[in-house]
């Protein structure tokens, strides 16, 4: 992290010597959250609730992105690597399906010392890599044996929307790279007692006046992974304060945006998808990062 390029913004800070990186933060491992946590798709959080450790900063940052307040750095504690394993342990302890680990690339150098060191003493239950997939393949490749369930967003098809919403026209094309090479690495979904234990769940959230592009994602991932992955089809788009200056996307989706990007799903033959049902567009789905919890 001297010269630092772990993901495609190539920032190379100095995050080693204290220096912020376009992520917004340093070399030290900083949590912002750590609990069990019952919002994930159903085979990830289960019956007790899937094991998430949030991380501070983010290489992406959204304009809209619903955990604003800790990818914008402004929120988290500092932590040892020893620290971060013996919380997987805990969340372990606290019968957690997986340990789930949000917005997590900037910091793999320290997570991969920390799975290890927790793999040695107990730590059994699967990993998942939660993610918007601005990631390098170089990166993840360090990960393997060590992710058992990779949980990344395709979030545009559009240069244009990519530009403009999280500052890199080039993310369909980092992102369907980097999702080809998480599924290298884990293969198709396997299932037991109802739980996700190894596989790729793809997430694509539908931003408001956007269901063009949605299609466009959908019908990229359909015809390149087939039933190889599952697609989770979100509706959850929440505007916050920040999009007062993006007034296009300054509402929620429509039931009608939703069921016509679900119409289409079907229509191009999807099978493995998980779709949400009710007004699940609510800041339920956002953790109160104010209230820092860690085990």
């Amino acid at each position: 992290m001297a010269v630092c390029d772990l993901c495609p913004r190539g920032c190379q800070a100095d995050r080693e010597h204290g220096r912020n990186g376009y992520c917004g933060v340093s070399g030290e491992l900083r949590v912002a959250r750590a609990s069990l946590h019952m919002w994930e798709e159903p085979p990830i959080s289960g019956t007790y609730g899937s094991g998430t450790v949030f991380f501070t900063g983010c290489a992406l940052r959204c304009v809209y992105c619903q955990n604003r307040k800790i990818a914008l750095a402004d929120l988290g504690e500092e932590i040892s690597v020893s620290r971060l394993a013996e919380i997987f342990l805990k969340l372990q302890e606290k019968k957690a399906h997986n340990i789930n680990l949000v917005t997590p690339s900037h910091y793999v150098l320290q997570i991969v010392e920390a799975l290890e060191l927790a793999k040695q003493q107990g730590l059994v239950i699967p990993i998942v890599y939660n993610t918007g997939s601005y990631e390098k393949v170089e990166t993840l490749r360090m990960l393997e044996g060590l992710v058992d369930i990779y949980l990344p967003d395709c979030k545009y098809y559009s240069r244009d929307l990519a530009a403009r919403y999280s500052n890199a026209p080039d993310y369909f094309e980092v992102a369907s790279a980097a999702i080809a090479e998480m599924i290298r690495q884990v293969g198709t979904p396997v299932f037991e007692d109802d739980l996700l234990k190894r596989g790729v769940v793809v997430r694509h959230m539908i931003l408001p006046g956007n269901t063009r592009d949605s299609k466009a994602v959908l019908k990229y991932l359909y015809e390149t992974y087939g039933n190889d992955i599952y697609i989770s089809i979100m509706n959850q788009y929440t505007p916050l304060e920040a999009m007062k200056d993006y007034p296009e996307i300054n509402r929620r989706i429509t039931p009608r945006e939703y069921e016509r990007v679900i119409d289409y799903a079907l229509s191009i033959g999807i099978e493995n998808a998980f779709i949400q049902e009710g007004d699940t567009a609510t800041e339920s789905f956002i953790p109160d990062f104010e209230d820092s919890v860690l085990l």
